[in-house]
């Protein structure tokens, strides 16, 4: 599946972008502003990040507001020299 494809009426796979914070990491994701976690580890981050979306969506069902989709792609480029 594809970044960005639904797998459902409500399920929708949105990228996170993890980085290394000090102590900490941070995660956030960019179809979603304001939605951000962190933790002690890169797991953890990712457990709390995965928290995050899903209150942050509810909260924005609550509120009355339209869904952004999932259109971020994510990709690596291999630096060489």
């Amino acid at each position: 599946m594809a970044t960005g494809e639904s797998t459902g009426d409500t399920a929708r796979r949105y990228a996170v972008v993890i980085e290394h914070a000090g102590k900490n990491f941070s995660a956030y994701v960019p179809d979603l502003p304001g939605c951000i976690a962190t933790g002690e580890t890169v797991e953890e981050a990712l457990r709390e990040i995965a928290e995050a979306v899903s209150f942050h969506i509810e909260g924005m069902k609550e509120d009355g507001l339209k869904i952004p989709p999932a259109v971020t792609v994510a990709e690596y480029v291999i630096a060489t020299g």
